[in-house]
């Protein structure tokens, strides 16, 4: 059975404490003077901080992050059943948008935690390796961090220690380009000196695998195709393999597998309430599946796929002429036979006219989203989020081939993708623009849900277009040179002076 390393025992401790003037010391308050200890103390905080990319409120792969990295996409749409989630679909938000915030709020935690951990680790006598290891966790959590501020909110606050008085908080902007040049500084160190893997109790703790693939999918948004090129290699002499059924890598009991590079360790175990935060009532399960699923199976529907992916995925047929299997697994339409949740398909009402639902990260084989899988938590599901798959390293490399007019040597990483999919042969003799076509088909269909649509369509300098040429809700709202990023939050903009707020916001 997985571990989860989500810990709630220092979450509230990760912040500074100044002893009184009569120097007591509350036994039952953990301080940064007697924490740093022992290695389980690291392995705590460094646990505090992975819980926060799951985090149920502003948690890049927590069921706000989920819908907040695909709601702005061409292939995704959420109804306004919560109003926050709606604006920011449909570009209609503004600077206090609670979603947005949250997942600026939450980043910057889980930055601080980071910064806590490399500040305080060399306290604490470690054996071997283990300090250099630890320090190169607590900088993939870091860069991961910045990774995501820097695609959602551009320019910056960079910081990179605690802030040791209150003039500390306040800092101003850092141009992206030296967000980045942080995030692949951190991803680097993570690169060089994590671990290949770890023992089965410590499964889901980043690798020196996860390392070079954010790495080089740093280098590849911004545009340093060489050292993409570079760094994907190494990733894929590590022995990763695409799982032989698409599938697999979206079902609770296909999780940590050959195909999975970092992976969000979710459970149905915890306390009972999925809203709790962070104490001991917490669920370690997310409420994504719940959101998605229909009324029908005791879901609020919050989201589905739009009809462009629903006809994205007929684009091609297999080799025998069936719909592609990633169609199948992504999404459920009404085909011959078509089931969900152990019901036909028929039984489900398709309110706002789209041809689909999104099967992909459900509960399917349950009777409904009602109770967790294991009945520990209410609506939680345990099925880990897959952050980033070999699939991603493979056409990200045939990208950074591309994009070099190497095109020739894109073929046999694009041609995994399309053999696993049972996909005729790739035509020979593409040129740079026909390959990257091809490339920017397979992404679309390879990763949907996956909190990547959008993030690529933007660095394509695509987005626009495709927003126009899709029959996304709120598309019209749209305006270029403003929505591809969030606007920095109010609260922000009014107890920091020193920051300024993004373009046309």
């Amino acid at each position: 059975m997985k571990k989860i390393i989500i810990i709630f025992c220092v979450a509230a401790m990760l912040g500074a404490c100044k002893k009184s003037v009569l120097e007591l010391q509350n036994p039952n308050q953990i301080t940064t003077e007697i924490f740093w200890k022992s290695e389980a103390d690291v392995q705590s905080a460094l646990a505090a901080t992975y819980g926060l990319l799951r985090d149920v409120d502003g948690g890049f792969y927590g069921v706000r992050g989920i819908e907040l990295g695909n709601g702005r996409g061409d292939d995704f749409f959420i109804r306004n059943d919560v109003a926050d989630l709606y604006r920011l679909s449909t570009f209609t938000n503004n600077a206090d948008n609670g979603t947005a915030n949250s997942l600026w709020n939450t980043s910057y935690r889980a930055i601080f935690r980071a910064n806590q951990i490399l500040e305080n680790v060399e306290k604490v006598t470690l054996e071997g390796t283990k300090l250099q290891e630890y320090i190169a966790e607590a900088k993939f959590l870091r860069g991961l961090n910045y990774f995501i501020l820097a695609i959602n909110f551009g320019d910056v606050p960079l910081v990179l220690e605690t802030a040791k008085d209150t003039e500390g908080y306040f800092k101003e902007k850092s141009p992206e380009a030296e967000i980045w040049q942080q995030v692949i500084a951190d991803f680097t160190a993570a690169g060089t000196d994590l671990p290949q893997s770890y023992p089965a109790t410590w499964v889901g703790r980043a690798t020196k695998g996860a390392g070079l693939a954010y790495l080089g999918k740093a280098y590849l948004y911004t545009k340093d195709y060489a050292k993409a090129e570079e760094t994907l290699k190494q990733v894929t002499a590590l022995g990763y393999q695409l799982m032989p059924e698409y599938g697999d890598n979206f079902i609770a009991t296909r999780e940590n597998n050959a195909e999975s590079v970092f992976e969000i360790q979710l459970g149905d175990v915890g306390g009972t309430e999925a809203w709790g935060g962070e104490n001991a009532s917490q669920a370690l399960g997310v409420t994504t599946a719940q959101e998605f699923a229909p009324s029908e199976v005791g879901g609020w529907f919050e989201a589905g796929p739009t009809d462009k992916l629903f006809n994205a995925f007929q684009k091609e047929k297999t080799v025998s002429g069936d719909f592609d299997p990633r169609m199948y697994a992504t999404l459920v339409w009404n085909y011959e036979g078509a089931t969900f949740y152990n019901r036909p398909f028929s039984d489900f009402n398709l309110v706002f006219g789209f041809k689909s639902l999104f099967k992909k990260y459900q509960n399917y084989m349950q009777d409904n989203e009602l109770s967790g899988s294991s009945g520990a938590s209410n609506y939680t599901s345990s099925n880990n989020e897959r952050a980033l798959r070999y699939a991603d390293v493979l056409l990200m490399l045939a990208e950074a081939l591309t994009m070099q007019g190497k095109t020739a040597e894109a073929y046999p990483y694009v041609k995994q993708i399309r053999d696993r999919a049972k996909l005729p042969q790739l035509a020979t003799g593409l040129n740079q623009t026909q390959m990257m076509q091809e490339i920017m088909h397979q992404r679309m269909i390879e990763f949907a849900r996956e909190n990547q649509r959008f993030y690529d369509l933007k660095r394509w300098g695509t987005l626009a277009t495709e927003l126009a040429n899709s029959d996304k809700v709120g598309k019209q709202f749209f305006v270029p040179g403003k929505h591809e990023l969030f606007p920095i939050p109010q609260g922000e903009i009014n107890a920091n002076q020193s920051i300024t707020q993004n373009p046309k916001w």
